[in-house]
């Protein structure tokens, strides 16, 4: 039997690999960190050498980067049917939306900062807020071609391709709203309501963000 602990931070994008493991079936255990400079301690640093989250052991080994992450478990426990194996017709598209994950994320980070990293409003720019939320507007409408017609990103049905893109709408949808996407509003009901997704979700004390919405920019 496999051992696995993953160290995870609510509503980051360790939120992703919480959920796949939860899909997976696998027993796993889970230490979660505070959103702090407690990322930067010696004790993770040998976790993550960057002093991100997430970080993974498994059966001994420590693992970083959740991409990586997501195809490591995949390939470790690939009866669960949520990977595509190297053959697999399916593989390159497969890699392509669990990677794409990361360009929404990025600006889902930015606009992180903006609005809760910096606590002072003089801080923070609105034409950042702005950018950023358009940017992440565009990953939509990525997404709507894709889904036009299918209910998953992958024809041969749902995958850790919709755990990564799915993680990371949630995450985007406090800056960005779905009214415009209709496809992908209705992809991500369907995720939303699966025991995994919902077991990834944090506890009302532990959330990272004060409200469901920000503004992309201030008035």
């Amino acid at each position: 039997m496999s051992e696995i602990r993953l160290h995870h931070v609510p509503e980051t994008r360790s939120m992703r690999v919480l959920w796949l493991l939860h899909e997976l079936g696998v027993p796993f255990e889970v230490t979660e960190w505070p959103f702090d400079k407690t990322l930067r301690s010696a004790q993770y640093l040998a976790l993550n050498p960057a002093g991100r989250v997430p970080a993974l052991e498994l059966d001994g080994s420590r693992h970083f980067e959740s991409g990586a992450l997501i195809e490591i478990l995949c390939e470790r426990f690939p009866e669960a049917g949520l990977g595509r194996m190297p053959g697999d017709p399916e593989r390159a598209e497969w890699l392509t939306w669990v990677h794409f994950a990361e360009t929404i994320s990025q600006h889902s980070a930015a606009l992180t900062q903006q609005h809760v990293a910096l606590r002072e409003d003089h801080m923070r720019s609105p034409v950042v807020m702005k950018l950023e939320a358009l940017r992440i507007g565009k990953c939509f409408d990525a997404l709507e071609g894709r889904l036009d017609g299918r209910d998953y990103l992958l024809d041969g049905g749902f995958s850790a391709a919709d755990v990564a893109v799915g993680q990371a709408v949630y995450m985007a949808r406090h800056f960005a709203r779905l009214d415009a996407h209709p496809d992908v509003a209705g992809w991500y009901d369907r995720l939303a309501v699966r025991p995994g997704f919902v077991a990834s979700l944090p506890r009302p004390e532990n959330r990272l963000f004060s409200r469901e919405f920000f503004e992309p920019w201030q008035d």
